[in-house]
């Protein structure tokens, strides 16, 4: 996810799962994790624009895919998206002027046989601003990482992080200067006009 500095912004989600016979596959489908319909319902609100939805099966691998890509006018927004129901996506004024970004991941329940540690979820968030303090598990500049197995998110689980946004694109300084030039140049020869 891409958070720009109005906050909004777009996200990438890729999520996958194997599949060693066709009756995973049958189960799979009838969740409808990758059935393109119920992507489209899942991930749809009147807040936020799909702009692309792949489902395929890598025979390779044995995996089935899902990826969505999806624009928002506000991170919070988000929360009116069925998939993001219960998520507390958020981005709320701190002190000193810094912003302070969190979401809450909901407890999964694998059922239908899968084994919770064969689970694992991964978020990157890239924040409008320089990083103050965060939980992330990685982090480089402005682009914050968290990886979790399902053992690990538990009941559920906060990530978090504050940051100072970027100062919006500054006047170049030699503009400043080019007009006080031109302004002392005007200024000198009207004087020199009314002189004369």
């Amino acid at each position: 996810t891409t958070i720009k500095k109005d906050g909004s912004g777009n996200m990438f989600i890729h999520y996958w799962m194997k599949w060693t016979n066709p009756r995973d596959s049958i189960i799979v489908e009838q969740l409808g994790l990758f059935n393109r319909d119920s992507v489209y319902k899942e991930f749809s609100s009147q807040y936020s624009s799909i702009t692309n939805v792949e489902v395929y099966k890598d025979y390779e691998d044995s995996t089935i895919h899902a990826k969505v890509e999806l624009e928002f006018n506000s991170l919070d927004s988000l929360n009116a998206t069925p998939v993001f129901k219960d998520s507390k996506l958020s981005i709320k004024d701190g002190e000193k002027n810094t912003k302070i970004f969190s979401q809450f991941i909901k407890p999964i329940a694998t059922g239908f046989g899968f084994e919770s540690k064969n689970f694992s979820m991964t978020f990157i968030y890239y924040l409008p601003g320089q990083i103050l303090s965060h939980n992330a598990t990685e982090v480089s500049r402005n682009k914050l990482t968290w990886k979790y197995t399902l053992d690990e998110i538990g009941t559920g689980k906060y990530i978090t992080a504050t940051y100072r946004p970027f100062k919006l694109k500054e006047t170049p300084l030699w503009i400043y200067i080019a007009a006080l030039f031109v302004l002392v140049v005007v200024i000198a020869f009207l004087f020199n006009k009314r002189v004369r």
